[in-house]
């Protein structure tokens, strides 16, 4: 379906309105118009782009005052901004390649941060021989922080299972994490404790927060080293105007989080739950594992996120609630799935 405009609740197909429960944009910011005003003044004063390498002579504000944002939203020492979630995860991974003896991934880890001979975490539902065995080596944990397909944050207990001679880096995608879940939509990151070497935390910034970027945010050390990346310093940064922003709409997250979250309390106090619905009252994502029910909430003027995320994979099915949603929304999806 080819749209005209940015869907925000109302989505606009072949001259006939429909709602839309669709897209990532979680917090509602594409169409928010005092972001928007934010954007177009930080355009104003910084240009549409900046072509330049982050380690040129001339250095720009507007990277120190989104970055320190970010660093102080997510909980970590430092944080780096680039142009996409997808390079923050490459970027990681190539520093990470030097320093890991084995990699491990959690789940069905998105392609950010997927790295070739990764072994799998579990094996037959038991912890992988390799982690409790005795050989000492540097490792290194890739996980989303919410998997594809589910509604709570990865259960990382598993960590305390690990040999205490391994040396532990935890990685963590939290692009449909960062900005839903956490005190003021801070993520996952700081709220990881247990004992191990490092963790890191990778994000886009172009589904909740808005923006088209990608984050980084560790320790000083670890973000110090991805600086020195020739793969960092041959590219141009995000968009110095989008990382002012960052800074510049602390207060319209905040506002747009509790909106969020509002939403989520309200669906959840009258949804009836049942086997053909995932769903988690402090997540935005409703899954339906039923394709009948899809069809049936198109009949009912209804978009939701529907497609295949490869070729040869089941219909990814999903309804997305945002901070934009009114009452009368909800109220309408809720009465086809109470029904359903």
């Amino acid at each position: 379906m080819i749209v005209e405009e940015f869907p925000d609740r109302i989505i606009e197909i072949n001259q006939k309105q429909y709602l839309y429960f669709g897209g990532t944009a979680y917090l509602g910011l594409p169409t928010h118009k005092e972001f928007q005003n934010l954007v177009i003044q930080n355009i104003q004063k910084w240009g549409t782009t900046y072509g330049s390498s982050r380690t040129a002579n001339i250095k720009l504000s507007a990277y120190v005052h989104g970055e320190s944002f970010l660093a102080s939203h997510i909980g970590s020492e430092a944080a780096l901004t680039v142009s996409s979630g997808m390079l923050a995860g490459k970027l990681v991974l190539e520093k990470l390649k030097k320093q890991t003896d084995c990699f491990f991934h959690l789940n069905d880890t998105h392609s950010a941060i997927k790295t070739e001979g990764s072994l799998p975490i579990f094996v037959n539902d038991k912890l992988n021989d390799r982690l409790s065995d005795s050989k000492r080596e540097k490792i290194t944990i890739l996980t989303d922080g919410v998997p594809s397909f589910q509604t709570k944050p990865a259960d990382l207990s598993f960590l305390k299972q690990i040999s205490g001679i391994k040396e532990i880096t935890l990685v963590i995608d939290e692009s449909h994490s960062f900005g839903i879940t956490g005190q003021n939509g801070c993520g996952i990151y700081s709220s990881i404790l247990y004992p191990i070497k490092r963790k890191i935390m990778v994000s886009s910034l172009g589904k909740a927060f808005g923006l088209t970027g990608g984050v980084i945010a560790g320790d000083f050390e670890f973000i110090s080293e991805i600086k020195e990346l020739e793969t960092f310093t041959s590219a141009a940064g995000m968009n110095p105007a989008f990382v002012q922003t960052l800074s510049d709409a602390a207060e319209i997250y905040t506002i747009q989080h509790k909106k969020l979250i509002d939403n989520l309390e309200y669906l959840d106090s009258i949804l009836i739950k049942n086997n053909n619905l995932k769903f988690d009252k402090n997540y935005p994502l409703i899954y339906l594992l039923s394709n009948e029910l899809v069809e049936k909430l198109n009949q009912e003027k209804i978009i939701i996120a529907s497609f295949k995320y490869t070729k040869d994979a089941e219909p990814l099915n999903r309804i997305v609630i945002t901070a934009n949603h009114l009452k009368e929304d909800l109220d309408k999806i809720i009465t086809i799935l109470n029904r359903y």
